[in-house]
Order: C-alpha cells, then structure tokens, then sequence
C-alpha cells in the first residue's frame, strides 16, 4: 500500500504522465485521485494521446512535485481503462458538474503503481520507497 503521507502528497498536487505508444506523450492531469486500494484514479476527459497510447503500451509514468518545497515523487506502473464501475460513475459525475454537459467522459484510467521512486532534490533522490 502506498504510504499515506506519498497518498496525502498526491491528492494534494498536480501529476504529470507519461505513455508510450505511436509517440511518447506527458500530460498533467487534475481529474485524479489516490483509491483505497492504493491504485491512481484519473477521469479522461481530454487525454486523447494518452488513451491511445495506453491501449498500445500499458506502462505508464506519474510524476508530482511541489514547487514550493521539492518534495517529488515518480511512480511507474501499469494502466487500464474503464469505462463502468465506482470510479467511472465518480468521475462522470465530477466532469458534468464541472463543465456543465459541454465535455464528456471518455473513461477512467486506472494505474497499478509497480515502482515509487523518491525525486526530492536531496540525500533521498533516486531511492526507490518500499510499499
């Protein structure tokens, strides 16, 4: 399980994330959360590149940092797309509240986080942090 201070950290800042498909792309993404089973939750609205690479190549990459302190974190997982569910039913809800009928859903990436890797500018940097 993801230490609840790196799930606190994550909840709280803006990720960064990298696919790989036809043509690597990074994206930042704020529709997202920390779920209770550890796994990353991100509502795709507008993340056409992303999908499509996903659904060529499952490996993903989310980076977060604060600019204010330092504090980073990478995660390096896998990713699959939903497009019914609990999480699905939360973020559809979240995009017709947000944009009011004028985006849609498109589904709900969920990130199984193999790796978490330290990337603070400090004695920690590259330390991978056991989970």
């Amino acid at each position: 399980m993801i230490p609840e201070n790196i799930k606190k950290f994550l909840n709280e800042n803006l990720w960064y994330v990298a696919t790989f498909g036809q043509e690597l792309n990074v994206v930042p993404v704020g529709f997202k959360r920390v779920c209770e089973d550890g796994r990353l939750a991100i509502g795709a609205v507008l993340l056409e590149a992303t999908l499509e690479n996903i659904k060529a190549d499952s490996r993903i990459a989310v980076a977060c940092a604060d600019p204010l302190t330092g504090e980073a974190y990478q995660l390096k997982g896998s990713a699959e797309l939903l497009h019914e569910g609990e999480e699905y039913d939360h973020y559809d809800k979240l995009t017709n509240d947000t944009y009011k009928g004028a985006m849609q859903l498109k589904c709900v990436i969920i990130i199984t986080p193999e790796k978490i890797i330290n990337a603070s500018p400090n004695e920690h940097n590259k330390e991978e942090i056991e989970f």
